[in-house]
């Protein structure tokens, strides 16, 4: 448990000793409970504290509609822990049931199916194990908008035509993966968007994907979030990762799934595109983490498991699983992955069992090809094995030949054309961009915020008015911790970062106060 107020335990009649342990900083304090004979459960009755981490409470003000408050939960890695006294570990698989009690009519939302509704109390069930860190729960002021059959999204009233048409494709997104893969086995895919504080660019609670706002583009261009969150249905939710050391199953899977999902649906170069600025992002972070963060199967011994949340799993887990696509044939390696998601469903698996199924069944087939992929290399060394190739995009490609900006240009292409700028660019040359293109006050955050970096990297000050209130009103770690990071490189820039940070910290959500308290060295 982390910071929970055990006030007392129950088993059969009557009440049982527990002891609740030191406190961990990292961990938090272990809960034991001896079970007298004869009994095989136990009832914790417990409260949360206003600072657990694992559930962010906003304010009315911090909401789209402004009319009521808004509580969601973000339970990854280990913040389950903060609000349900369990084995908080995605070594563990459970059900659950749950009955939640909503105040002034608001919209009650769990990762399971919703049941009945009781007296006022809404009554859920997740009937398939899962692991802790997937038990989700939101409340606000909500509307529902079908997308198909079994799909639907969830949104503040005001947002939700928007969101509606953003993921309009989501029941064929899935309908393509299933064709790929195998059957979805969690009966309804519905998604949240929910308010700005939300941390991550989506979580794949099974039944129910929570994502950000800010990847509401206009264009579809954003919606492999979608893609990816999907994915996990399969690679993450139903065969999960067994420790956060082996977190790379979950995403490297998934990131692999997304862009064959993206090809499938939106085109071959909108998957080019997608892999050619994840390439660009994960050798950035080669280039910035220290080696023994640059292995797949990471070592986390005495560290938060969120500190392994970086892209090198992502990215890199899906260079490896193109390789072996590239190696083995599409159709093979499909072959593999559909008996691979149907052999481990519902398990929770090591990298070490990952890899005998590996061997056994693709490369033990396949010597001749399987002699091109350095398995032992990819997962247990930093970097990247020698010679891997890069993806290339024809757009992409045009976008650097043209060097002037086109309406016709999609989310990827605008930020190939600004991540290869020189860095720092001429103030009258962000000017004249500025006055073409209104870049500072475009509503696609993905493009805001390369621009806003730029603009701190060039001194570029017409758009830090555009910048505060991007660090004010966003909270999703990824946008954010760039911007801090290049602020923190000069003085006058600490001093500005300080000064935000100080305004804008309280909105942040908990993950996200602790990924940026340590890069603008913030002290309580």
């Amino acid at each position: 448990t982390r910071d929970l107020q055990i006030r007392r335990v129950e088993c059969g009649e009557g009440e049982v000793e527990f002891q609740l342990g030191p406190r961990d900083p990292i961990l938090g304090s272990a809960l034991t409970i001896p079970l007298p004979p004869g009994c095989d459960q136990a009832i914790v009755h417990y409260t949360t504290q206003p600072q657990a981490s694992g559930l962010q409470w906003l304010t009315p003000g911090q909401t789209a509609g402004k009319r009521h408050p808004f509580l969601f939960s973000q339970n990854e890695s280990i913040h389950a822990r903060s609000w349900i006294p369990l084995q908080d570990s995605p070594g563990v698989r459970i059900t659950y049931d749950a009955s939640i009690q909503p105040v002034d009519g608001l919209r009650v939302l769990m990762s399971a199916q919703h049941r009945s509704e009781e007296n006022g109390a809404h009554v859920f069930r997740m009937d398939l194990p899962i692991p802790p860190y997937l038990i989700a729960l939101a409340i606000g002021d909500l509307e529902f908008a079908a997308l198909g059959p079994r799909t639907g999204i969830y949104a503040e009233p005001a947002m939700l035509p928007a969101t509606a048409h953003e993921f309009e494709d989501t029941e064929r997104l899935v309908e393509t993966v299933e064709r790929l893969y195998g059957p979805y086995r969690w009966g309804r895919y519905d998604l949240l968007v929910l308010p700005p504080s939300f941390p991550f660019g989506g979580m794949e609670n099974p039944c129910l994907t929570f994502a950000t706002p800010t990847v509401i583009a206009g264009d579809k261009s954003l919606v492999g979030l979608v893609s990816h969150e999907l994915a996990h249905s399969w690679s993450g939710n139903l065969v999960t990762n067994a420790t956060w050391r082996d977190f790379w199953l979950n995403e490297g899977f998934t990131t692999y799934l997304e862009n064959r999902i993206q090809e499938e649906v939106y085109g071959r170069e909108q998957a080019l595109m997608e892999q050619v600025l994840d390439r660009r992002e994960l050798e950035k972070e080669l280039r910035e983490f220290p080696v023994a963060d640059q292995i797949l199967h990471i070592d986390l011994k005495g560290r938060d498991p969120d500190e392994g949340c970086t892209r090198i799993p992502y990215f890199k887990g899906a260079l490896l699983l193109r390789q072996m696509e590239r190696a083995f044939g599409r159709t093979a390696f499909d072959r593999f992955l559909r008996s691979y998601f149907d052999r481990f469903a519902f398990q929770s698996i090591t990298t070490a069992e990952a890899l005998d199924y590996l061997r056994t069944e693709l490369f033990d087939r396949f010597p001749k090809e399987s002699a091109q992929i350095p398995l032992e290399e990819w997962v247990f060394e930093p970097g990247l094995p020698s010679g891997v190739p890069y993806a290339r995009s024809e757009r992409l490609e045009n976008v650097a030949a043209r060097g002037i900006p086109d309406r016709a240009w999609n989310t990827q292409e605008w930020l190939e054309f600004l991540q290869i700028m020189v860095r720092p660019v001429e103030r009258a040359k962000l000017e004249e961009l500025d006055r073409a293109w209104t870049l500072t006050e475009t509503g696609n955050f993905e493009i805001l915020g390369e621009w806003l970096l730029i603009s701190i990297e060039s001194a570029y000050e017409a758009a830090y008015q555009r910048l505060e209130r991007f660090l004010t009103e966003v909270g999703r770690t990824k946008l954010l911790r760039p911007l801090y990071t290049a602020l923190m490189k000069t003085p006058d820039g600490q001093t500005l970062a300080k000064e935000i940070y100080a305004k804008a910290r309280a909105g942040y959500h908990p993950i996200t106060q602790t990924a940026l308290d340590k890069i603008v060295h913030f002290s309580k």
